[in-house]
């Protein structure tokens, strides 16, 4: 694959600029990536990033920071619960919560490291059953033990909802999908049940080959890599 040149990624992403609406944001997924690309997509104006994999974003982090203290880290991918130490230091998100256990030990990491972190809750709405997160039911119910027993999930502060639609080419299926993320993201924010409401603003859908539709159906955040850095290394 030939490398890229900050042309190249400057170009890719002014063009995905000028199609968000709403205010939404883009994050730009450089996993897999080398560093040397989000250095120019840095000198291009992007501040925010996208990592899937413990190892390689810590790998980042250290080899950036100095560098680039402006640098907006966002964990994106599955998260094991022996890996969260290791991000809980400087991570500004982690949008990927797909289980109790595993939130319970990010409000542990981060009282231990003596931070809030930011977070979303996945929805499971796409046809795979591979693809993690809650069931509506059962976010309903998580936050209603997060509301009756806020002491418990001290350490991590609700910025909203993270789904993944069906890897499908109908794209009825995948706004139907996107549009039910987002009835339940409003049901939550005019329920009462949240700590903090009006913190509980992000809804992060779509990647590359689908964020316009998800734009449509009310994402503010829009996660995409291989638009911007081409198909993985």
């Amino acid at each position: 694959m030939k490398p890229l040149r900050s042309e190249d990624i400057a170009e890719r992403l002014d063009k995905i600029r000028s199609t968000l609406t709403g205010g939404a944001r883009l994050v730009a997924v450089s996993k897999f990536h080398p560093a040397e690309y989000i250095e120019m997509a840095h000198a291009a104006g992007q501040r925010l990033f996208g990592e899937s994999r413990v190892q390689e974003l810590v790998e980042k982090w250290e080899g950036l920071r100095e560098r680039y203290p402006d640098l907006v880290w966002h964990f994106i991918g599955p998260l094991q619960t022996n890996k969260v130490k290791y991000i809980a230091p400087f991570i500004h998100m982690i949008e990927s919560v797909t289980s109790e256990r595993l939130l319970l030990e990010i409000c542990r990491q981060a009282q231990r490291v003596g931070r809030t972190i930011p977070i979303l809750l996945e929805v499971h709405v796409a046809r795979e059953e591979t693809k993690s997160g809650f069931s509506p039911d059962e976010l309903r119910e998580l936050l209603g033990r997060i509301a009756s027993s806020p002491e418990t999930y001290r350490g991590v502060a609700l910025h909203g909802l993270m789904a993944m639609a069906s890897n499908v080419d109908d794209e009825a299926v995948i706004r139907g999908e996107f549009a039910t993320v987002h009835r339940l993201f409003d049901e939550i924010r005019s329920s009462g049940v949240l700590l903090q409401p009006e913190l509980f603003t992000e809804l992060s859908m779509g990647m590359s080959g689908d964020y316009p539709l998800a734009l449509r159906e009310g994402a503010t955040l829009v996660r995409v890599g291989s638009a911007i850095f081409g198909d993985r290394a």
